[in-house]
């Protein structure tokens, strides 16, 4: 590991060096390139020079214990010494972290599809709430939500709705979010005040760019219609929505947010190129059953992985076995506590497989 450290210091010095060269400087797309080389490197940078330094602490102090005779000297690098070692064990631990290979969408923008399942009105009003829950965690990271598409079922609640999270690091918090969530409550459509359980599926897929993947035009098939409201009442007067067919794969998509035509194709367009990414990203995954066993929550869209129970007034992730009494926070979008749990336990799965491997 440290090998490996001392060749990304020796790397980020030499960018040092060249981002001072005139030539560097006037060439920007060298230019641009070294700065995003950077800063990539630099949290990794940081945190080995903070160890090198704790490393030269701990070395000071045991001279210090070795040759000095003044009690209340050696006392305080006693002290130092205690303290430093606490601290090198968590600074090894952060390396090992920021070592681990990143996931190169981590920085993407998302695009959020959320469907009703199981339970019908029920389902659709607790999909509506779930995509209320994650605007309102955008809205506290201070990242945009754009509405793609939207399918509504008259009373308030939402069949599906496709929408898009622009920020820097959304799919590397929002990516666990993918798979079955469950909700226990007594629906406000019930008389009798049973319990029922219904569902809703949430998939997260990275925003995919022109590189990430090829698409062909001429395999699309667009149809242009009116758009409209619930129980059909027009919207507008023009055929501004857009659906759009993906004939290879069969995939269909529907937008009709905007007023105008060419702008629903570009969302069409832009929902179809990132599902077809991450079908792509689907298929990697299932061709290392492996690699994704030490991965949580980026696996099988089928899985359940949350159960929202309102009686209980608990939010429980089966995935971590993680349960919070806070359902009502966690639905206005305080989901840090979930998320950075998964994270971390991602990352223990991740470390633990580096070291048998």
């Amino acid at each position: 590991m440290f090998d490996k450290l001392e060749d990304i210091l020796l790397r980020y010095q030499e960018i040092e060096q060249e981002m001072l060269n005139p030539d560097i400087v006037n060439d920007q797309v060298r230019y641009t390139k070294l700065r995003k080389e950077q800063a990539d490197l630099y949290d990794i940078v940081e945190k080995y020079k903070e160890y090198k330094e704790t490393q030269q602490t701990i070395e000071d102090s045991l001279t210090i214990l070795e040759e000095e005779t003044d009690e209340e000297l050696c006392e305080m690098a006693k002290e130092e010494l205690s303290l430093s070692k606490q601290r090198i064990v968590k600074i090894e631990e952060e390396l090992k972290i920021l070592l681990l290979p990143k996931d190169p969408n981590d920085e993407k923008n998302v695009i959020v599809e959320i469907r009703a399942g199981a339970g019908g009105d029920e389902a659709a009003l607790f999909a509506a709430e779930l995509y209320r829950m994650y605007c309102q965690y955008a809205d506290s990271n201070r990242w945009k939500t754009d509405m793609m598409s939207l399918n509504e079922n008259g009373i308030g609640g939402f069949k599906e709705v496709v929408f898009m999270i622009n920020g820097k690091g959304a799919y590397s918090k929002l990516k666990y979010e993918s798979g079955v969530h469950r909700v226990q409550r007594v629906p406000v459509t019930e008389s009798g005040g049973r319990i029922h359980t219904s569902t809703a599926t949430v998939a997260i897929m990275p925003e995919a760019e022109d590189v990430d993947v090829e698409l062909d035009l001429a395999d699309c098939k667009f149809d242009v219609f009116r758009s409209s409201g619930n129980g059909g009442q027009s919207v507008n007067t023009t055929d501004s929505a857009v659906r759009l067919t993906h004939i290879p794969t069969g995939i269909v998509i529907t937008c009709q947010d905007e007023k105008s035509q060419l702008k629903n194709k570009d969302k069409a367009i832009k929902v179809l190129r990132s599902r077809l990414y991450d079908l792509e990203l689907q298929k990697a995954q299932d061709a290392e059953a492996q690699a994704r066993k030490s991965q949580i929550g980026t696996g099988d869209r089928s899985e359940k992985i949350r159960t929202y129970n309102f009686p209980q007034g608990r939010v429980t992730d089966h995935r971590i076995k993680l349960t919070l009494h806070q359902i009502d926070a966690i639905m206005n979008g305080d989901l840090d506590e979930i998320i950075d749990s998964l994270i971390a336990a991602d990352q223990t799965a991740k470390l633990s497989k580096m070291q048998e491997d």
